[in-house]
């Protein structure tokens, strides 16, 4: 029993470590192109994003579209930048 208690109390302390280093946020530009990112990046401020939180949704009078991207970056004139 006491093998069970441990090693229930050991993954319960590794899920709650996995569960506060993910963290994912929503990028949109000026262009109203948005996508995910995950982590937290640092964008020049001369970029004009706005990063907001994952669970952060837009109204019905926005213009925004959602972009899909490959790797760390942004879009921009409708084409993604690496970086």
């Amino acid at each position: 029993m006491k093998f069970v208690t441990t090693s229930a109390l050991l993954g319960a302390g590794m899920l709650a470590l996995t569960a506060t280093t993910a963290s994912a946020a929503i990028v949109c530009n000026r262009e109203g192109d948005c996508w995910h990112v995950r982590g937290h990046y640092k964008y020049e401020p001369g970029l004009h994003l706005r990063v907001f939180p994952d669970s952060w949704k837009w109204g019905d009078h926005d213009h925004y579209r959602w972009r899909e991207h490959e790797g760390r970056g942004y879009w921009r004139g409708g084409v993604w930048i690496n970086l």
